[in-house]
């Protein structure tokens, strides 16, 4: 790789966010910036084709982690020390750059596999999972600026540098993962899995010293009081952590290192205190407390911005990884859901609420399923937000069980693609028709094994590119429509957190006798009609497509002319009516 300047003014202030400018000037031609889940990264392509995300702890020290410097073949099996645990982890030193090595922790990311029972107590951490590497660098970050907790209690740690992606894919069983655990995980939710067939490797500063046990042995002390030694010093960690507000799943002794001085004393803090680094964060959490700290706060964030998502801040430029575009005169903020290499379109034009819908927001929350025939699920992200995600049908034929006289007419119309539902929810919106409100669409990173039934679509929007000049909608990936959970409006929110409203089905109002039968009739009539006058039809309009709405009072919501208020919510059959013209192709903005 050739150094190369950075160009223009946003790179220059992209890499200031990162770190000094003088380390910026010679980094590879071939560098961009971006920013996920609050770090910043100046990130390479390599020469092997991998990815290379340099944190500002690593970009002083770009060159030592290029991988022809420490994960060349040879280097690497001569060089390697394989450090204890149950995870691949070595100690590794760089070739010699500059008069200069550096020795690293080098660690294979274990997201998305089982995590060993032995590791746990079964019965509180049943559902423990491995962070994702960005999830890992993020916490780890946030844990060594220490803003939350008290100020006085600092928490060492290694230093994390980056973390490389080898460009080559793996087969199934090379990866040490089930295959049929996998399948079917993929099967019932396409959009939770990370590129399960990429690589990632975490990369770390050593720091010196020796673990709790290994130290123990070299105090030449009894059993007994090594294990009191191991059992204090970790209780010491793990209660300065949890003042912190985090906490390791799987604490261990071996995870926490101290020094011995030459005279065989350990070495301590000014306050006397053992001097200690904790290592290890693949199964680092926050505290309840420190959670929901972190959640109120990204929430009051994320409904400010979406009241004011179409909304253009000159002040703030758009970050060098994230483009603007529009399709179907709706305006997106895309990029890359970089753990899973899949893509990302964020309603409106604001920058800040891409990161509220990268998967690993969203993806392993706890769910529950709001219908038994489609894979659409509520949750709650890790931002304390209600969503609900829906996995496209678009390339399906349309399910006709009771579609009577019109089920010629809808399996030659098709479901929708998720574009077009986004764009036909914001043009009823603007026509008066209340909807659910479109959040984003996330495309997945690993091809589909589904069959595609109905090309239609996929022939209809063959000239629409993304701003990489990728195609828009792609037949082997996956597309998932995310919406928000209907429980007020956007603005009443951003005013006033919590009061909530609660938004049911027609057909659920029906059944739990909400509503009268009568009731439900004139909702489906008054629907039609409304969706006709907007110039809309919905091909197959049914009682769980509307949504009614019981205000804090436990009142039902009427709307100006007394009846009661309704907002549409499936989109798959909806179609236009009015005009006969054929989709606009995407534009960058």
């Amino acid at each position: 790789m050739e150094p190369a300047t950075i160009p223009g003014k946003s790179a220059a202030r992209a890499a200031r966010s990162v770190e000094p400018a003088p380390f910026f000037l010679c980094l590879p031609e071939r560098t961009s910036f971006v920013d996920l889940l609050g770090v910043s990264y100046a990130r390479s392509k390599t020469d092997d084709g991998g990815d290379l995300y340099l944190t500002k702890y690593g970009v002083p020290f770009w060159e030592h982690l290029l991988p022809q410097n420490w994960y060349a073949r040879e280097w690497f099996e001569a060089k390697r020390e394989r450090l204890t645990g149950t995870s691949i982890v070595y100690r590794l030193p760089t070739r010699t750059i500059n008069g200069r090595a550096l020795e690293l922790v080098v660690k294979w990311s274990r997201v998305g596999e089982d995590v060993p029972m032995d590791t746990l107590t079964i019965n509180k951490f049943i559902n423990a999972e491995f962070n994702s590497p960005f999830e890992e660098f993020s916490l780890l970050m946030e844990l060594r600026e220490g803003a939350h907790g008290p100020p006085g209690i600092r928490i060492r740690t290694q230093k994390p540098l980056a973390i490389y992606v080898p460009s080559e894919r793996l087969q199934l069983w090379q990866t040490g993962r089930s295959e049929s655990k996998i399948a079917a995980k993929l099967a019932r939710h396409p959009g939770v899995e990370l590129d399960i067939l990429r690589q990632y490797v975490l990369l770390y500063g050593w720091i010196k010293g020796a673990d709790l046990i290994e130290v123990s042995r070299l105090m030449q002390i009894s059993l007994d009081e090594r294990e009191q030694f191991c059992a204090r010093a970790t209780s010491l960690v793990v209660h300065e952590l949890e003042a912190k507000g985090y906490h390791v799943v799987d604490m261990k002794p071996a995870h926490v290192i101290v020094r011995l001085k030459p005279d065989g004393r350990l070495v301590r803090d000014r306050n006397g205190q053992l001097a200690y680094a904790l290592v290890d964060y693949e199964l680092m959490e926050r505290t309840p407390e420190h959670e929901q700290v972190v959640r109120t706060v990204h929430r009051r964030h994320y409904l400010q911005h979406m009241a004011k998502r179409f909304e253009v801040s000159s002040a703030k430029p758009m970050p060098a990884h994230l483009k603007p575009m529009n399709v179907l005169g709706v305006d997106y903020v895309f990029g890359h859901a970089e753990s899973t290499g899949g893509s990302l379109w964020v309603v409106g034009k604001d920058p800040d609420l891409f990161n509220y819908f990268l998967p690993e927001r969203w993806r392993r929350t706890p769910k529950e399923a709001l219908s038994s025939n489609n894979q659409v699920c509520r949750t709650r992200t890790k931002d304390n937000i209600n969503l609900v995600w829906r996995v496209s049908r678009v390339g399906d034929t349309p399910w006709l069980a009771g579609a009577g006289a019109r089920s010629q007419e809808i399996v030659n119309y098709g479901y929708n693609s998720p574009f077009e539902e986004f764009a036909f929810a914001l043009e009823l919106t603007k026509s008066g028709v209340r909807t659910t409100y479109p959040r984003a669409i996330y495309m997945t990173g690993k091809a589909s094994t589904r069959k595609i039934a109905d090309f239609q679509r996929y022939a209809a929007f063959r000239t629409f590119t993304t701003p990489d000049g990728d195609p828009l909608l792609l037949e082997e990936r996956e597309y998932i429509t995310i919406w928000g959970f209907w429980n007020g409006p956007d603005e009443l929110l951003a005013a006033r957190d919590g009061q909530y409203y609660r938004g049911i089905s027609a057909e659920q109002a029906y059944l739990e006798q909400s509503i009268s039968a009568e009731m439900l009739t004139e909702l489906l009539e008054r629907a039609q009609r409304r969706l006709s006058r907007a110039g809309f039809e919905d091909l197959r309009l049914k009682p769980d497509h509307l949504l009614i709405s019981f205000n804090p009072e436990k009142k039902l919501v009427h709307d100006t002319m007394g009846k009661v208020d309704f907002r549409l919510c499936n989109f798959e059959l909806l179609r236009k009516v009015a005009s006969a013209e054929p989709p606009r192709e995407s534009t960058k903005a």
